[in-house]
């Protein structure tokens, strides 16, 4: 089925499971692999830490028994090649927003993206969010990464922010 211009998806190829203890591994390499591509896109704004992976990993499989956070992987042919990260809110006045869900970190390896691996991950955190009552889910994005930004608008999600950063010059 072609869901974008040379985007061919083939059914199977991917599978999304719950993550578990055992993924801490792939969860961190992947969890780094984000990390650096927010800050090499903008490093006054995104923070790098060194080796980010063992932390990263950790920091996934921690949230894996709470009841209100999700972490489902993607695998292919038994690899683990994608994540998603999403968890349950309460109101928050300072967003001016109910309760919803928030997707925090969803990442496909590059070289198993365009095969449905991102689709699968967020319709996975979508259908978990929509199970636990809420009617809202929402995300950010970076603004630069219209691959991202297409597969969440074909998947029904709208623009309602933008963040904007002032650094003090010279400032760390």
């Amino acid at each position: 089925m072609l869901y974008a211009r040379h985007t061919c998806y083939l059914p199977g190829m991917i599978t999304v499971r719950p993550a578990t203890a055992s993924d801490q591994e792939p969860l961190g390499r992947m969890g780094g692999a984000l990390m650096r591509l927010h800050h090499n896109a903008d490093p006054r704004r995104f923070i790098q830490v060194e080796h980010p992976e063992p932390g990263y990993g950790r920091f996934l499989v921690s949230q894996l028994s709470k009841p209100t956070s999700l972490v489902m992987v993607a695998e292919r042919s038994g690899t683990v090649v994608g994540y998603v990260f999403a968890d349950v809110e309460p109101t928050n006045w300072m967003e001016l927003r109910g309760p919803c869900g928030v997707v925090q970190d969803i990442y496909v390896d590059e070289a198993a993206r365009h095969l449905g691996a991102g689709r699968e991950l967020m319709s996975a955190a979508i259908t978990w969010i929509w199970s636990k009552g809420l009617s809202q889910v929402v995300l950010l994005t970076k603004n630069r990464n219209e691959h991202a930004q297409h597969l969440f608008t074909a998947l029904g999600f709208r623009p309602t922010m933008i963040e904007m950063t002032l650094d003090q010059e010279g400032g760390e």
